[in-house]
């Protein structure tokens, strides 16, 4: 048989799996920018939208709507961008100059962790979290460039996730925060 399909049909399986078993998403540590722990626990009873972002993209714009998705639903959703140099080396900066850029061309407030990779062999347990279904409980995903964006509920669970295209105030993702 093809390996691909192989691959395939275990990426894409519909087996069960035992979600007692399952890691909880507040129990991964990531830092922010500064190197400070994000403690995602603190975020118990809101939606999270993480987003692997890059500041020299063609998506870069989608900053904006971030930004704006965040003052809308500061109440009820957080967003945690999460840059990342993975594809096209689309975000070779350091953290101070990643904030910089930020702040000064989109007025970023929502949180921007620290550099990670979110696929390969050194992929950070936040994105082996929201890309592997026997550790999210829900579905296999792959990151296919920047800007795509992962969403889990206020109970800590993976909703859906989203593809570069999908703007962030797009009713597809807006639905789940009204």
């Amino acid at each position: 048989m093809n390996p691909f399909k192989i691959f395939a049909r275990t990426l894409f399986s519909k087996e069960n799996i035992d979600k007692s078993k399952l890691m909880s998403i507040y129990d991964i540590k990531i830092n922010a920018l500064n190197g400070k722990p994000i403690v995602l626990s603190k975020f118990k009873g809101k939606y999270i939208l993480f987003v692997n972002v890059a500041s020299k993209c063609a998506f870069t714009p989608q900053y904006k709507d971030l930004q704006k998705l965040h003052e809308e639903y500061k109440d009820k959703l957080v967003i945690i961008g999460v840059p990342c140099n993975q594809f096209g080396k689309q975000e070779p900066e350091n953290a101070k100059a990643i904030e910089n850029f930020c702040e000064i061309n989109y007025g970023v407030t929502f949180l921007i962790s620290e550099k990670v990779k979110v696929k390969g062999s050194n992929m950070h347990p936040l994105y082996k979290w929201l890309t592997i279904k026997n550790k999210n409980g829900i579905s296999n995903t792959l990151v296919k460039w920047n800007f795509q964006k992962y969403l889990v509920n206020d109970k800590g669970q993976l909703i859906n996730s989203f593809s570069s295209i999908t703007k962030p105030t797009s009713s597809r993702i807006k639905k789940y925060l009204e």
